[in-house]
């Protein structure tokens, strides 16, 4: 039980971390950059202490960070057609920071996870265009 809990202090701690560091960030790239660590502390998490719910937090916060990073790609090759704005980034901050108070807690992961996920889909084409129509709040 101490070895869970370690890790558990760690991956909450290490949570918080990276949603400052992208909070005080200007940079869209710097920012998707310090959000990879977010799914790196869940996988290394997961890997010495299994749980499901870690588990199902890596794989939200790894999509979302490949769909931010595949968006910046291409807007950095000329698509300007669906923005990263400071909302996005917004959106995943308060989602990293609750997904932090949800592990601590041992409560449900699901709204901060919910969170992480419509803000990543947002800078996908159907995400964007549901944003726009007014379906998608962040």
């Amino acid at each position: 039980m101490q070895h869970e809990a370690f890790f558990t202090k760690e991956l909450v701690k290490e949570l918080r971390n990276v949603a400052n560091l992208i909070k005080k960030e200007n940079n869209p790239e710097k920012k998707i950059y310090y959000y990879s660590a977010g799914y790196g502390i869940t996988s290394r998490t997961f890997r010495y202490a299994f749980s499901r719910k870690v588990l199902l937090a890596d794989l939200v916060l790894n999509t979302s960070y490949h769909s931010l990073q595949e968006r910046f790609q291409r807007a950095r090759s000329g698509d300007t057609t669906v923005p990263i704005d400071e909302k996005v980034f917004d959106s995943i901050v308060e989602g990293l920071k609750t997904l932090a108070d949800a592990f601590e807690k041992d409560t449900s992961i699901l709204e901060p996870l919910e969170l992480i996920v419509a803000a990543s889909f947002s800078v996908t084409g159907p995400g964007n265009y549901l944003r726009e129509k007014g379906a998608l709040i962040l």
